[in-house]
């Protein structure tokens, strides 16, 4: 179900309506499993283990929301999508992140991009060249880059050459797609958001998922060439039909 692109770009709030208004009719058998495809004006979202000290230090609005996850941001060039499914019980929520993942990564494939998987860390990622390989951070060598010994390392008070959207230069590992969801009732909301080409500057002013020591990317930037959210949607649609549709679902082994 597309719900709005471009200038129609639905409003936070109003989309997190209509996933509940979805997600009632699907726990009651009303509607099939259906995906929410759409865009959000520019705003910053805040999962349920977003802790304080990863939010904008300008005091930007954020809205809580009941997902997994931590803070992120939605705004134009990335498409988000919220597949609201009914999964057997015990529910196994990992292997929906995992089927997400995969379709995304597919998608990615279909564009020459090489996503791929973080253990420990939900998303589509890029990986980044060896530690040793990178570039050397405003003359310096690794040695004393100060993210090595401070683990709460803060980008956002550190100038552009930490920034998240800057990991690409700096050939570190990045996010192309983020991913956090909530299981109710034995049914899907939330889901992810895929950057195809936004303004990545805008993660900047928060700790984006909560991880410190790696960037965020966007497929445009990846191929050095404009894509837009309309080229996106046939492949997104493809394969989310593919993954979520073919696969075997089980519940969680107990």
């Amino acid at each position: 179900m597309h719900l709005g692109f471009g200038a129609d770009a639905v409003e936070y709030e109003a989309a997190w309506q209509e996933q509940r208004r979805v997600h009632a009719a699907r726990f009651a058998d009303e509607v099939p499993d259906t995906c929410l495809l759409l865009e959000h004006p520019p705003v910053y979202t805040a999962g349920r283990r977003t802790a304080d000290d990863e939010r904008p230090l300008d005091g930007t609005p954020v809205i809580d929301v009941d997902r997994g996850g931590k803070i992120t941001w939605h705004g134009p060039g990335q498409l988000v999508g919220y597949p609201i499914q009914k999964l057997p019980r015990p529910v196994d929520v990992v292997a929906h992140v995992r089927r997400l993942e995969e379709a995304l990564i597919r998608v990615c494939a279909d564009f020459g991009v090489e996503g791929t998987r973080i253990e420990g860390r939900s998303g589509v990622w890029v990986l980044g060249d060896p530690v040793e390989e990178r570039p050397a951070l405003g003359g310096l060598t690794l040695d004393f880059d100060p993210r090595v010994a401070d683990e709460m390392f803060d980008a956002r008070l550190n100038g552009p050459e930490y920034a998240p959207s800057n990991a690409g230069q700096r050939r570190e590992d990045r996010k192309l797609a983020a991913i956090g969801i909530r299981v109710a009732k034995g049914v899907t909301m939330h889901g992810f958001a895929l950057n195809v080409n936004p303004d990545n500057t805008s993660f900047d002013k928060i700790v984006p998922c909560g991880i410190r020591d790696a960037g965020v990317a966007s497929l445009s930037a990846e191929l050095g060439r404009e894509i837009t959210i309309a080229e996106m949607l046939p492949a997104v649609e493809k394969h989310l039909r593919d993954v979520l549709e073919g696969a075997e679902l089980l519940p969680r082994a107990v």
